[in-house]
């Protein structure tokens, strides 16, 4: 039952050192709240930055300050203490987080909230809250919906005030003309089970103060660095060249200047010439991949960021920061190719294009007058609707966001560190454009490992272009991870994706080949197989894993043997020979052996360990730190040795 707030009284002026002191003391319980309140859409590093900006900026600018509105004390029983100088700092911090978002006319000057934080601020670094679980990652995703308003209504019933009559009276001295609009969108938003305790929301995941650092891309600033001392040099030239007549380069943004003449280039460089798929080319095609994508995003007819796009691709200039996965061309197109998407995502403009054997990303700010670009590829020949699901359009701090193929209807992230855990939708806008989600390829912990659900595809990103699809079953006959099985095989597996990051990979399988007694009645130890095939085909990255009974969900199996290209654990090979030493629970060492493929006959151990068995399994007493050569036999005579 809402509890009956009293009419508030007016506030006595509050001196500086009254709200220093309430600052200083409540320093961190205000930058959370600044972090909530502020839009998603400034990206993790940013809001971190511009939370610790708005709280230090709250001080009065004289000795004395007015009083602000009449506002409710917080809550003193677990709350923040009923202080005059609180309710004041607090009100600031929280009427300049909600200015951040609200938008800004042409011609106006930006609020305190909306100027970028000059304090504190860090070069070289990205900061951002250590990430949470299942349940916060829900949550940070359904705060994202609501409006600023919204928000702020969520976190001060959540953290900050005992009714709402409370909370529409701080909304209300904070500018917002509608608090009860604000109340009843807060109180409508669908969130994971317990995520209405303040105990979920005042996690690490939405802690500003308790950071993570990571460096920036640290060739990418050695290269920024080269390229702007270079570029210093060339600035009395350039300023020279720009005043003479000619077409100059300010039409084609970031492009080099024309180098030579050449039809099909030339080409290739008209956006005129560009090629769109029709709207329902897709539900007619024999095998849909990206080039029955259709044309989608809000600035498909801006003619002049498709040409400087297109410029881009032809000729990087020394600002456009160029990347490309293992294996894949960065030369310009040999034709007109096909554009998928240009339309505003987060703070870029983004053009996706496709030559039939690459996808190509450009990116440049919004207004597209910085002067930089940023141009990715990435190899995707012979895609199919399996492997041409998605295209990552933006990353900021932690956060990506997707294109969808246009056969995608809904989309949902799972955790694959909890197998037993339910999908939490993720919002699909009209032109195919996901909400942001957390990505697993900027974490060096393995605390949890999101995934996207498409339909029966599973997908994941690992720092590259297009997500890895992730299957499960043997190598031949490869299934989407659907049962209770797969999904707690992959809880035990997600982790060792780390290993193939940034590899141009195409498909992850998790093969559980064999399943072994263990000596002693220990229970059943799993084996798996990983197999990661790449878009080049070749470099591929086989792991053999090792699980043994009694873990809980999400524990990473033992990785017990690796290998590099090859044909093992394929679909032209499927066959696969591991081995491990394994101490029982009685403190016996033995030497366990498994061989995946339905004609293994007999496994044999030489060397510091000698034994052998009919069949695909071994487990035979060894010596700690025995070293041992393993070998199989197939029903044909041909013979299997381990993974190397």
């Amino acid at each position: 039952m809402e509890q009956q707030a009293t009419a508030p009284r007016p506030h006595p002026p509050v001196d500086v050192e009254q709200a220093e002191a309430a600052l200083i003391e409540h320093y961190p319980r205000l930058v959370r709240l600044g972090y909530l309140v502020l839009p998603p859409s400034l990206g993790r590093n940013r809001r971190v930055l511009t939370a610790h900006a708005l709280v230090q900026r709250a001080l009065p600018r004289s000795r004395a300050a007015a009083s602000e509105p009449a506002v409710p004390a917080p809550r003193g029983a677990d709350g923040s203490p009923p202080d005059p100088g609180y309710a004041y700092v607090r009100q600031r911090v929280l009427r300049s987080a909600l200015e951040a978002g609200r938008p800004r006319g042409r011609w106006q000057l930006p609020k305190p909230g909306q100027l970028p934080p000059l304090l504190p601020q860090v070069w070289g670094l990205r900061l951002f809250p250590r990430s949470g679980g299942a349940d916060e990652l829900a949550l940070d995703q359904a705060l994202s919906t609501l409006s600023g308003p919204g928000r702020a209504a969520y976190v001060l019933r959540a953290l900050e005030l005992p009714s709402d009559r409370d909370v529409r009276q701080v909304l209300a001295a904070a500018g917002v003309e509608e608090p009860a609009a604000a109340l009843a969108e807060a109180a409508g938003l669908r969130t994971p089970a317990g995520s209405r305790d303040a105990s979920l929301l005042e996690s690490m995941e939405f802690d500003p103060c308790s950071l993570q650092a990571r460096p920036t891309d640290l060739m990418r600033r050695r290269q920024h660095t080269r390229a702007a001392i270079a570029a210093a040099a060339a600035a009395v030239v350039c300023g020279t060249l720009l005043g003479l007549p000619g077409d100059g380069w300010g039409r084609d943004g970031a492009a080099a200047p024309p180098y030579a003449k050449n039809a099909a280039a030339e080409a290739a460089l008209d956006p005129a010439k560009l090629t769109r798929a029709a709207p329902g080319a897709w539900k007619r095609a024999d095998r849909p991949g990206f080039a029955v994508w259709p044309v989608r995003g809000n600035r498909a007819g801006d003619q002049e960021l498709l040409r400087r796009s297109l410029a881009v691709w032809a000729r990087p200039g020394s600002a456009v920061q160029v990347t490309a996965t293992p294996g894949t061309a960065v030369g310009p197109a040999a034709g007109p190719p096909q554009l998928l998407y240009a339309g505003e995502v987060g703070q870029a403009a983004v053009v996706v294009l496709y030559d039939g054997l690459r996808v190509v990303r450009y990116a440049e700010s919004k207004s597209g007058d910085s002067g930089a670009a940023a141009l990715d590829f990435a190899r995707t020949d012979a895609a199919d609707a399996d492997t041409a699901t998605a295209v990552v359009v933006g990353r900021a701090d932690s956060n990506v966001r997707y294109l969808t193929a246009p056969w995608v209807n809904a989309v949902a992230v799972r955790d694959l560190l909890k197998p037993g855990g339910s999908a939490q939708p993720l919002r699909l806008a009209a032109d195919g454009v996901t909400d942001p989600t957390l990505s697993p390829a900027s974490a060096s912990d393995c605390r949890g490992w999101p995934a996207l659900q498409m339909g029966g595809r599973l997908v994941t990103d690992l720092g590259e272009l297009t997500p890895a699809r992730l299957t499960a079953g043997s190598p031949g006959a490869p299934r989407d991870v659907t049962t209770d099985r797969a999904r707690a095989g992959w809880a035990h597996t997600a982790c060792h994706l780390q290993t193939v990051r940034s590899q141009g990979v195409r498909s992850v399988n998790a093969w559980q080949f064999a399943t072994q007694p263990l000596p002693g009645r220990a229970g059943n130890a799993e084996w798996t197989c990983t197999r990661a095939e790449t878009w080049r085909g070749a470099g591929s990255r086989v792991q053999a894993l090792f699980q043994a009974p009694g873990a809980r969900a999400g524990a990473p199996s033992s990785a017990v043997a690796r290998a590099e290209g090859g044909l093992a654990c394929g679909a032209r090979d499927p066959h696969v020979l591991a081995g491990v030493l394994w101490k029982s629970p009685g403190g016996t060492w033995y030497a366990l052996a498994a061989g995946g493929g339905s004609d293994v006959t007999s496994i044999a151990a030489t060397g510091g360990v000698r034994g052998a068995a009919r069949g695909p399994l071994l487990a035979v007493p060894a010596e700690p730190g025995a070293r041992t050569e393993l070998s199989a036999l197939l029903s044909d005579g041909r013979k299997l040795t381990t993974l190397r």
